[in-house]
């Protein structure tokens, strides 16, 4: 049993899709279908269902590839071990960022990073919170910047700032008037937010869940006037007056150039937030770039520094 096989069935497991498993184990499906299937044949088990209706894992399957994740991370620890044991600066940091986040901070703390431990190589990550959560755990990343909650075995997390949520507008819409405005106005507007999969598109209704009620069609779904793919095309999407939006206070614009075209209110009474979070592995045997990661990141005036 090689380390190659076993990514190979984690890949499949996680993906559900033969196709998609070797993409992202760069080799070709033949490949990877043969040695998956010559496993199984020597394993004397079937690890994997295969069905018109796509794969689904086995639950003896389930065990083993449990298993199979827990060596490919400790395989990982070898070659960070090595690494720590000469300069933890020194050798690549992995870092990952939700989408909502890192064109916001990034900016800030890399040049930190290059200035402070210039000799640490940063390769960077955005993407949704499930696929950051599962690279870590698979050792593919070193840290990653989440919004809280976040809950994982075996992986530590550290708030890192507050961020309040604020609402962005047409100008001229005539809620601009307000100096503040209550969730409950809200309701009565055409909302745009992010798509399905984008955990800041969660934070928002059940941080207004009244504004998450008023959403809802008569299956129960959750609707809005449009889901826009960042936060750039909602500022977009509301300067071209389609709507109104809910931002992080890092995206609103106020702290990083000014449109004539959108204005920003917050909100009255009950201001929604969200708590923004570094989060690695307990095992991670590099303490001291985590370490440095936290400092960059809470000298980037962002949010409230007192999480």
């Amino acid at each position: 049993m090689t380390l190659t096989e076993l990514r190979y069935i984690v890949a499949l497991a996680q993906e559900r899709h033969f196709g998609k498993a070797a993409e992202r184990c760069f080799v070709a499906q033949p490949t990877l279908s043969v040695a998956i299937k010559k496993l199984e044949d020597r394993l004397g088990v079937a690890i994997f269902e295969r069905g018109k209706s796509g794969v689904q894992v086995t639950p003896v399957g389930q065990r083993i590839v449990e298993q199979a994740q827990r060596v490919l991370e400790e395989s990982h620890k070898i070659e960070d071990l090595a690494h720590a044991g000469k300069n933890q600066l020194s050798s690549p940091l992995k870092l990952g960022v939700i989408y909502t986040v890192g064109p916001y901070l990034l900016p800030h703390i890399i040049p930190q990073l290059r200035q402070l431990a210039p000799e640490m190589p940063l390769e960077i990550e955005e993407n949704f919170t499930s696929n950051l959560r599962h690279r870590l755990r698979d050792g593919l990343l070193d840290a990653i910047i989440i919004a809280l909650p976040f809950n994982e075995p075996d992986v530590l997390t550290k708030p890192m700032f507050d961020e309040d949520f604020e609402i962005l507008l047409p100008t001229g819409h005539p809620l601009t008037k307000r100096k503040a405005i209550p969730a409950e106005e809200l309701i009565k507007e055409p909302l745009l937010l992010l798509g399905e999969g984008h955990c800041f598109r969660d934070t928002i209704f059940t941080a207004c869940p009244n504004i998450a009620s008023a959403s809802r069609d008569p299956k129960g779904r959750i609707r809005t006037m449009a889901d826009g793919s960042s936060l750039e095309t909602l500022r977009h999407m509301v300067a071209s007056n389609l709507g109104i939006t809910i931002l992080p206070q890092s995206a609103t614009g106020s702290r990083l150039y000014n449109d004539e075209l959108v204005s920003v209110r917050p909100f009255a009474n009950h201001v929604p937030r969200r708590t923004v979070a570094l989060a690695w592995r307990a095992s991670f045997p590099r303490p001291k770039a985590i370490d440095l990661l936290e400092t960059c990141v809470r000298q980037c005036n962002i949010g409230s520094n007192a999480a």
